[in-house]
């Protein structure tokens, strides 16, 4: 009878230290204040008010990056946001080794943010997004993989610049437009004068060819004025049309002859 409250104490004793610890967790688990080994996932046992847990969620986590001001390479205030993801690869460097590792990575992460910033000119944080995001990865992970976290990906989502510099850089790229559209007139410009210097020297060869093309257009200009239009004939052509009227005269009395 006297023992049945000692065993009830016992049992319960022997319960309090059952433990479970889900799929994504991790118990780093202490016997007398010294690191003793991983438990989980699932059912485990500690022993009671010796032995302690401290559970870690191994999921990815993310962080946002608040918006920082910083100072460009070519001394220009900007200012700049970013998503950071990670995950705990070692839940006992993480525990042991960092006192409170989510802030930790977030202020490494906030400072080699303004850091590689401040490396870069802004077009080049502009145009070079991707390659700042790789080496601002390398460069927390590299910082984060004692603590036995493992920086996943780093994205910059948003870069504020002051509104003088939005439009001296709107100004900027118009004149690009203007000078890109000024080149390509020039070269449409050229090779239209390298086909009239061609025709030119083709017609330079046929005198006859070059009235031709005046009198079509000047046909041309007066259907599409709806005028009259007084065409002086060069001799030149007038004696080649006139040579080739004698020659079909000629030949007229001939043709007539054979027929009869």
């Amino acid at each position: 009878m006297y023992f049945l409250p000692i065993i009830g104490v016992i049992v319960f004793v022997l319960l309090s230290g059952i433990r479970i610890a889900q799929e994504y967790q991790r118990a780093v688990v202490f016997r007398l204040g010294r690191f003793q080994g991983i438990r989980g996932p699932g059912l485990f046992w500690l022993i009671p008010f010796i032995e302690r847990q401290q559970l870690v969620d191994i999921r990815t986590k993310t962080v946002d990056l608040e918006q920082q001001e910083t100072i460009t390479k070519d001394s220009v205030t900007i200012k700049v946001n970013a998503v950071l993801w990670f995950k705990i690869t070692n839940p006992e460097d993480a525990i042991i080794k960092v006192a409170d590792y989510n802030k930790a990575v977030y202020q490494f992460s906030v400072t080699a943010l303004r850091n590689i910033i401040g490396q870069h000119s802004l077009d080049e944080v502009l145009r070079e997004r991707e390659q700042i995001n790789g080496t601002l990865q390398k460069i927390v992970d590299a910082a984060t993989g004692p603590w036995g976290i493992k920086i996943e990906m780093v994205e910059m989502k948003d870069v504020e610049i002051p509104e003088a510099m939005q439009r001296a850089m709107a100004r900027e790229a118009e004149a690009i437009r203007e000078k890109r559209a000024r080149i390509v007139k020039a070269e449409a410009e050229l090779e239209a004068s390298i086909k009239l210097t061609q025709g030119a020297k083709e017609m330079e060869r046929s005198p006859i060819a070059l009235e031709l093309r005046r009198m079509q257009m000047l046909s041309e200009i007066g259907i599409d004025n709806n005028t009259t239009t007084i065409v002086l004939v060069p001799s030149d052509f007038t004696n080649a049309a006139r040579s080739f009227t004698e020659m079909v005269a000629a030949q007229k009395p001939a043709i007539q002859k054979d027929e009869e």
